[in-house]
């Protein structure tokens, strides 16, 4: 299978949308012969976070000598980034191979039933989803390159999705807002209920600092597993860390302490806003609860400083400064908010803002419009987005000033850059991460 093969395998499979089910990515295990049982695994989940914390504590395990595998999603660019193994994103060729062993073990097993059945093959109907083929292909993928370890990142709840597939060693829960409330609940306390069931028989729960207010359901979804549990939080937890240096200026490093589950790690630093000092922590105490111990100092050091964190803050060119970011939410909206004050202090960037149609479009402008110099509205490829005349509708209802609209994002950027140059700011791209993934595409401002 070529790589234009296996997207247009991937794009077909969008048709048949989300399965409430794990039966679909049961079934492909199965016959690939249930790749998830050759190596450990780690599931990650959260409303904001997640993906930050799975590359974390994948990258730590790795630097600690197992050889580890990293599913993540959605992508910036290409669908390769969402399988990477020590730190190595899957070349297309290795992309390609393990959605050809899941179409391969498909398309036999389809003709194993027609026969059975007297059918002709093509009568059966053997739909999987998008994710679930990713995820099988994921799995095989880390059983073919000998995995230790598999870091997970969910990508929605917890429930039915498809990573829940595994019997994870840890299972983390970075934090629960409102989001996804069309298929996981309206309130906290539900969507919640849902991520729990990622805490299975024989894991260690870690709790992370957005669990506060809804502990109580996690904590008996633990107990009726029998799980041992790790909480982050800044004080009174099992972990803690203290932010000793913030940046001042886009591109600076956050220093930190962490106060782990085995022993504390001072000293840390990452080229990151301190909004990540909390993801840290909490990947720190997962590598930990996965190694059963602590973890060797100077290797965090090491690996934090060298540990890019693409499409979260990620300053992209400097003159003038560029940074995107995939906050889709009120809440990661607001944190991106607080890494705009560090960086910008009263400057304020020009925003470029692109957002889904099914996100809250109004709580995100509502979070960046006390730091934002002025916003200008645009959408990204996705047929899932907001048209932009219909956004700027919404950013003027909420600051009073209706502001450009491009519906070609190149243009957006280009205009807010020389904005950004004239008035001795930056430029901050955020509202999705396919708009964020945009602008790091080759050819795009």
């Amino acid at each position: 299978m070529t790589f234009d093969e296996a997207l247009e395998l991937l794009e077909g499979a969008l048709s048949f949308g989300i399965h409430p089910s794990l039966d679909g990515i049961r079934a492909l295990t199965a016959l690939l012969g249930i790749p998830q049982d050759s190596f450990s695994s780690m599931q990650v989940t959260g409303t904001n976070g997640k993906t930050s914390v799975t590359r974390i504590a994948a990258a730590l395990l790795s630097a600690h000598g197992h050889r580890t595998g990293v599913y993540t999603s959605p992508h910036l660019v290409s669908y390769s980034e969402r399988m990477v193994i020590d730190g190595e994103q899957a070349s297309e060729e290795e992309f390609s191979a393990a959605l050809g062993a899941v179409a391969g073990v498909v398309e036999a097993d389809s003709v194993r039933q027609a026969q059975t059945l007297g059918l002709d093959a093509t009568s059966l109907d053997l739909a999987y989803t998008e994710f679930e083929l990713l995820t099988a292909a994921a799995l095989w993928l880390f059983r073919e390159r000998s995995c230790d370890w598999a870091c997970l990142e969910i990508g929605m709840g917890g429930r039915w999705d498809a990573t829940s597939v595994v019997m994870p060693k840890v299972s983390v829960v970075t934090g629960v807002g409102l989001d996804h409330t069309e298929r996981l609940g309206t309130t906290r306390a539900q969507i919640a209920a849902d991520k729990a069931h990622i805490i299975k028989p024989g894991s260690v729960a870690v709790f992370g600092p957005g669990c506060e207010g809804v502990e109580d359901v996690l904590l008996a979804r633990a107990v009726e597993t029998g799980s041992a549990v790790v909480r982050v939080g800044l004080a009174d937890e099992d972990v803690a860390w203290r932010v000793t240096a913030a940046p001042q200026q886009p591109g600076d490093r956050t220093w930190m302490d962490v106060y782990g589950v085995y022993a504390t790690y001072d000293e840390l630093a990452a080229t990151a806003p301190s909004y990540q000092a909390p993801n840290i922590a909490t990947a720190i105490a997962a590598a930990e609860c996965a190694l059963g111990r602590a973890l060797e100092a100077d290797t965090v050091r090491a690996t934090l400083l060298s540990l890019p964190f693409p499409g979260r803050f990620e300053l992209l060119c400097s003159e003038p400064p560029v940074i995107i970011d995939g906050a889709h939410n009120p809440q990661a909206a607001a944190v991106l908010a607080s890494a705009i004050r560090e960086a910008f202090g009263e400057r304020g960037p020009v925003i470029v803002l692109g957002i889904l149609r099914d996100k809250d479009a109004a709580g995100i402008i509502e979070a960046l419009a006390p730091v934002a110099r002025s916003f200008v509205c645009t959408q990204s490829s996705s047929p899932r987005s907001l048209e932009p005349e219909e956004l700027a509708r919404i950013v003027e209802a909420i600051v009073g000033v209706r502001p450009p609209v491009y519906a070609d994002l190149s243009m957006a950027l280009r205009y807010a850059e020389q904005i950004a140059s004239d008035d001795s700011t930056g430029v901050v791209v955020t509202g999705s991460l396919y708009t964020a993934g945009e602008v790091r595409s080759p050819g795009v401002g």
